[in-house]
């Protein structure tokens, strides 16, 4: 029986999505959990599994397209089966969306009248007028975050998607052409990406500049102003000791291959997650103004760096995980991120959330909650500094945490309790491995 695919809604404020590439062309046998699309969404550019089987009879949707949740892309009829286009309407209308136009064939079509070639350039400069890619240039969201890091104006690029709409391979090709015209120098030029300028003091003052935001840091913008907004936000900063902990991490890394070795915020994740089992109003997020949702499970959010903002890869039930399956999952977790290629189940159901600086020297930080979470952890750097033990002064190993909590939902108390239980994870850290 033939089954319609739709746009997959990848989150809870996802309204379209791009459909960026077909993996599965027509004719192809599918198989379920297999990938068949790549959909790219505010946060992401993410593989969309079958969740049927059989054959990829048609596309209803071509690359490049920005469809609305929900809107049907494909049909997938079983092995054998052949389907009319009036099968394929009567499947579109019993799920009670509209059938798409269908194409006139060659010979019904209206001949245009062909212009020439000054006219018809006249009339591209006035449907395509030099604009940057935020003032109206017809180009799926990917086409325009690599226009934007390889410096190619989008009026010089030709569209060969729907009504001459820019997608990948057009920037791919014009990137190509450049080279292959012998502009090889200014193409190496186009296709390097944005770098932090050099410090000067002397010379000509650069033009100010002012480019497109992505998707992705619209999003993180909207997300982070209703939060920090409409989130009573508090703090709590805490100094945990971690000489223990560094001293069993490299001692566990000393038996682990390369690829399966420990960091610092794999011990963070697991402890954090055994202490919100025991503080539930802090795995927890405001269901409406009377009630409060306690998850049954601990799922913890990670963010992770990527091009052009942040993303947060979801570590699920880490409480009941080892050490070394968290570690994994969050790695390979995060290349996908990375490379823009993370699946849905990476990035949904978090219900707390750490952010690690500790990387880049950060001596302390307080982090803005993930809505709809209660709270988020802030995580800086292990660092040695002076500290007094047993009356003498000493150089010790210390980290700064600062818990950022929805006061809707709990009180400094709890989550200064909270953050005392966390200190027995992370300076006995050999209770996270029983």
């Amino acid at each position: 029986m033939a089954e319609l695919v739709t746009m997959p809604k990848l989150g809870f404020d996802m309204a379209e999505g791009t459909l960026v590439r077909w993996v599965k062309a027509e004719g192809d046998p599918v198989e379920k959990a297999d990938v068949i699309a790549e959909i790219e969404t505010d946060k992401a550019t993410v593989e969309v599994e079958s969740g049927f089987e059989g054959v990829m009879f048609r596309h209803l949707a071509g690359e490049g397209e920005d469809l609305p949740v929900n809107a049907p892309i494909a049909v997938v009829a079983a092995k054998g089966e052949e389907l009319s286009d009036e099968d394929i309407d009567a499947l579109l209308g019993e799920a009670g969306v509209k059938a798409p136009q269908k194409a006139a064939p060659e010979e019904e079509q209206p001949v245009k009248e062909e212009k020439a070639p000054e006219t018809e350039a006249a009339v591209e400069m006035a449907e395509e007028p030099d604009v940057t890619p935020a003032g109206g240039t017809r180009s799926s969201p990917l086409a325009r975050r690599m226009a934007e890091d390889h410096d190619v104006p989008l009026t010089k690029v030709e569209g060969s998607g729907p009504q001459g709409r820019i997608v990948k391979k057009d920037i791919e090709e014009y990137l190509e052409s450049m080279r292959a015209e012998g502009r090889e120098e200014e193409a190496e030029a186009v296709g390097k990406t944005l770098q932090p300028l050099t410090a000067f003091t002397t010379g000509e003052i650069p033009e100010d500049e002012v480019i497109a935001m992505s998707r992705l840091r619209q999003a993180i913008g909207r997300r982070m102003q209703d939060s920090n907004q409409n989130f009573p936000h508090f703090y709590l900063t805490r100094v945990y000791k971690t000489g223990a902990l560094m001293k069993l991490r490299k001692e566990l890394n000393q038996l682990l291959p390369e690829e399966d070795k420990l960091s610092v915020n794999d011990f963070i994740l697991k402890a954090v997650a055994l202490a919100l089992r025991q503080y539930p109003n802090l795995n927890a997020s405001i269901e409406d103004d009377k009630h409060i949702r306690r998850y049954g499970h601990v799922n913890i959010g990670v963010a992770v760096a990527v091009e052009g903002g942040l993303m947060t890869v979801v570590c699920k039930d880490a409480d009941r995980k080892p050490l070394r399956l968290i570690a994994r999952e969050v790695r390979e977790m995060a290349g996908r991120a990375r490379n823009r290629k993370v699946k849905n189940e990476d990035i949904e159901g978090s219900t707390f959330s750490v952010s690690n600086l500790g990387m880049f020297g950060i001596d302390e930080f307080a982090a803005i909650i993930n809505p709809p979470e209660a709270g988020i952890l802030a995580v800086s750097a292990v660092q040695n500094v002076p500290a007094v033990e047993d009356g003498e002064l000493v150089i010790a190993s210390r980290m700064k945490a600062t818990i950022s909590a929805d006061h809707r939902v709990t009180d400094g108390a709890e989550a200064a309790e909270f953050m005392a239980v966390l200190a027995e994870y992370l300076e006995e850290p050999l209770q996270l491995l029983i």
